[in-house]
């Protein structure tokens, strides 16, 4: 009889054992098992394109590389994941490969043909400044800054974004993505003392915040402006759904934009319009219970619709940063959300097993849907954001 108690506790044990959910990994280890990953994965793609000059990795598409020379908009990222990785494991290798494909950008400080020099030149000559104070780093930022500056219009008070004109539909675009370079000119002003640079990006955020913005903190994508009265003459999304839809990653780009303009000026106006756009994103229903947003939150097909990793990642990436300018319950309430995005996003849905995906860190993200370009595919400014989110993660839990 004991004998058959003994089996049947056993049984019991085992039966409660199996329905118990597993503990959670802390997330402290899950950052580290990513970080290691996504630095093993990176040394692939480093190891990889070594030896074609002048080249820098953009996608992965159909199972073929897509790369691109330094004036793609994209080409600072790449460089700026290994800057961040050699942060996390400073080896020679890790700072030889960063300098190695930060030198290959080199030629776009003079750039003056397109607003996106604060992605291509501060993601990865600013984070090697940051961490190595090479002044040929610092110089090239300085003269990438003065690049920049000439896309300035005083009369409308924005930096350009494109030179094309949509076929004559657009006279002056600007774009919210472009909240995002004005990290440049920031640091700029702060390191040459000059503060016309941080005048134009005051300019820049304010009329952005005044026009861009619907009354729900949702954004535009595009605003085109009229070059003689400088007003806004067209206002519509052009890599979302549709005219009036929240195209994903742009909204990103405004919370990261505003937290970044706080940062850097500590106006509280923007940090009341971060906080506002943090508010849209987060309550919306149409926001998965993981945060990792469709692509477009006006999507027709939802619950169907494409998942957008990278607008993920930087909406992450920038709630770490917001939530310590914030009160206790809010900084809760967003590194809630973090830890989600952050556990979604290491996990094999979206992280790629070394060796595989091109050599990219993340899967399922989506470029230009409208234009059926980048659908569904890694891209390199998803990966930088999701390990700049891993690094300032990190640095959170260790304060």
């Amino acid at each position: 009889m004991k004998k058959i108690s003994l089996i049947k506790s056993l049984f019991f044990c085992l039966l409660i054992t199996a329905c118990t959910p597993a503990k959670e990994k802390p997330l402290s280890e899950v950052i580290e098992e990513a970080l290691a990953a996504a630095g093993q994965q990176s040394l692939r793609m480093a190891q990889q394109l070594a030896g074609q000059d002048s080249v820098l990795p953009r996608s992965f598409i159909n199972g073929e590389m897509v790369v691109s020379n330094s004036g793609w908009w994209c080409s600072g990222f790449f460089p700026g994941v290994l800057w961040y990785l050699y942060e996390n494991n400073p080896t020679p290798e890790l700072l030889a490969y960063a300098r190695q494909y930060t030198a290959r950008i080199l030629p776009e400080q003079y750039n003056t043909h397109t607003h996106d020099l604060g992605f291509m030149l501060y993601c990865s000559f600013g984070n090697g400044y940051r961490l190595t104070g090479d002044t040929a780093y610092r110089n090239v930022l300085l003269t990438g800054a003065k690049s920049l500056s000439t896309r300035y219009n005083p009369a409308i008070g924005l930096i350009r974004s494109w030179d094309n004109t949509n076929g004559g539909k657009w006279q002056y675009p600007v774009i919210i993505d472009n909240m995002m370079n004005l990290e440049l000119l920031f640091y700029a002003s702060r390191e040459s003392g000059d503060p016309r640079y941080h005048a134009i990006s005051i300019s820049h955020a304010g009329k952005t915040k005044e026009q861009h913005f619907r009354s729900d903190f949702s954004s535009f994508h595009v605003v085109s402006y009229d070059t003689i009265t400088g007003a806004p003459h067209v206002k519509q999304t052009h890599q979302g759904f549709s005219a009036g839809s929240s195209w994903a990653r742009g909204q990103a780009w405004g919370l990261y934009g505003y937290t970044m303009a706080y940062r850097e000026t500590k106006d509280p106006s923007y940090l009341e319009q971060a906080r506002h756009i943090a508010h849209f994103l987060l309550s919306h229903p149409h926001m998965p219970d993981d945060y990792i947003p469709y692509w477009d939150f006006d999507a027709p097909d939802i619950p169907d619709e494409l998942r957008d990793a990278s607008a993920g990642a930087i909406i992450c990436s920038a709630l770490i940063e917001l939530s310590g300018y914030v009160n206790e319950a809010l900084s809760g309430e967003y590194l809630a959300v973090v830890e989600k995005q952050l556990r979604t996003l290491a996990s094999p849905e979206y992280t790629a097993e070394v060796g595989e995906n091109g050599n990219f860190i993340l899967r399922h993200s989506v470029g230009h849907l409208p234009g059926n370009s980048e659908v569904d595919v890694p891209l390199t400014y998803a990966d930088y954001y999701y390990v700049e989110a891993l690094m300032r993660y990190k640095k959170r839990l260790t304060e």
